[in-house]
């Protein structure tokens, strides 16, 4: 509950601030790739401003996923480990089970056949 309050509290304004800045900055600008000759750009992309702004947005939170997922490879992998040792741990412990239950019903047939 206090989650979702959080939540509401910063994306609602978040989402106005955004919508905001969109509506406000509507004008082309021109985006030149051309150092050399920026009066002349063989290169140029023209939209408006707040793409430029979300777009920036957009490659900020790639980059900063693509940095942590990166740096949390470590993690994953020992999850990975850990899953199949414990696998391979609970197959030992069925099968241990499997010949104690077998051992226990040879002894009651035998003590039942010897009686």
């Amino acid at each position: 509950m206090l989650r979702r309050l959080v939540t509401v509290l910063f994306m609602v304004p978040a989402g106005i601030l955004l919508v905001v800045v969109a509506v406000i900055n509507r004008h082309e600008v021109q985006l030149v790739l051309d150092p050399f000759r920026p009066a002349d750009p063989a290169l140029a992309l023209s939209l408006p401003f707040y793409a430029y702004l979300f777009g920036s947005l957009l490659v900020g939170i790639l980059a900063g996923g693509a940095a942590v997922w990166l740096n949390q490879g470590r993690w994953r992998k020992t999850a990975r480990v850990h899953s199949r040792d414990a696998r391979r741990w609970h197959a030992e412990a069925d099968r241990l089970a499997r010949e104690r239950d077998e051992l226990v019903t040879r002894e009651k047939q035998l003590l039942t056949a010897g009686n």
